[in-house]
């Protein structure tokens, strides 16, 4: 005879966007002092980013104020992540979603917002080792004005950070404390935003922003680099987003060592991590030895590695660009041995004592 279990039903959603949020998170590495190093997995928000938060705020402030009413169109450059949420948001809510792009931006992230019904709109990159960032966004403004679309303007959007405050409080409620945060910066919104709302929750948080050397946001002189998703380049115009009293220290990274994290944490963990995610990582465990005893440092892991198996994970891209170095790899995996060494003896020491 069956027994009919009398069970509360599931609660499916009938949408990707209510999906977003409640990232899990992964301890990467631990000292013998107790000092651990948390990653914030963003990849496991629908489209693969933590982007697709800003996109649902930016949009659905929009409505409210009514400056995007029902069928219209929106338009934004993006290196890809935002677009990817902004197409999402706008193929759920009936919007027309053109996204101004470059060469510069990862081939499988231009190709899924395509998939997802996006227009793309695509500028010159000639320069190697360069985002043609100033451009996408005078071509933006230009189609903008040209056709009265939508432009979020995500570097300015105050949604961009306020997007982020149920990240802040995801982190919140899940750590006992969070004494470092880092994360890279680009608009400027992931890092500042969750600070903000971690800061207004009474967490006493010491927030380190990563930018790829070769980018102007910590006042470099700047030049050419290869990290997508972070940075501004020479000539570009920072946005209201990147908020200075938010962030205690500014830190450049070389697209070798913010590759060569992004590579190592792969095949440690099986995860595959974008390449400012990456750098924000090699910062991290740069760092992880010298924090006082107990400290839980924090990374924000922007976006998915499966969007870059053509340039970060393939070794033939690298060695084109004189990006691949083995001595760095080797160099990051004796770190990783040494704090795992640290805690065993760490662990082997109470022990004797407890027995002595």
């Amino acid at each position: 005879m069956l027994t009919t279990l009398n069970r509360p039903a599931a609660v499916v959603p009938d949408r990707a966007s209510d999906l977003i949020g409640n990232t899990p998170l992964l301890e990467l590495a631990r000292t013998g002092t107790g000092t651990r190093l948390v990653l914030k997995l963003e990849q496991f928000n629908p489209t693969g980013s933590g982007k697709v938060r800003i996109a649902r705020r930016m949009i659905e402030d929009a409505e409210r104020s009514g400056a995007l009413r029902p069928g219209g169109h929106i338009v934004e450059p993006t290196s890809g992540n935002t677009g990817l949420g902004l197409a999402l948001i706008a193929l759920e809510r009936g919007y027309r979603f053109t996204a101004v792009v470059d060469g510069h931006a990862s081939k499988d992230k231009l190709r899924a917002m395509a998939a997802t019904g996006a227009e793309l709109v695509f500028v010159d990159s000639s320069g190697a080792g360069g985002p043609s960032t100033v451009e996408r966004r005078r071509v933006a403004d230009e189609i903008a004005r040209r056709t009265g679309a939508f432009r979020p303007d995500q570097h300015n959007n105050p949604g961009n950070c306020a997007g982020y405050a149920e990240l802040a409080r995801e982190l919140f409620d899940a750590l006992p404390s969070i004494d470092h945060l880092i994360g890279a910066v680009g608009t400027g919104g992931s890092l500042c935003g969750t600070t903000r709302e971690l800061r207004r929750l009474g967490a006493s948080v010491t927030t380190i922003g990563v930018e790829p050397a070769g980018s102007i946001i910590f006042g470099g002189p700047g030049g050419p680099y290869w990290q997508t998703g972070a940075g501004s380049p020479p000539g570009f115009t920072i946005g209201a987003n990147v908020d200075y009293t938010c962030i205690d220290e500014g830190l450049q990274v070389s697209d070798i060592d913010a590759f060569t994290s992004a590579r190592v944490v792969a095949r440690r963990t099986g995860l595959l991590v974008g390449g400012t995610a990456g750098a924000a990582v090699h910062v991290a465990l740069r760092r992880l030895a010298v924090l006082p005893a107990g400290s839980t440092v924090v990374v924000l892991v922007c976006d998915a590695g499966e969007k870059y198996l053509d340039t970060i994970y393939d070794d033939e891209w690298l060695r084109a660009r004189q990006l691949l170095n083995e001595a760095a790899h080797q160099r990051l995996y004796r770190l990783l041995n040494a704090y795992a060494d640290s805690v065993r003896i760490a662990a082997g020491d109470r022990r004797q004592r407890a027995s002595a």
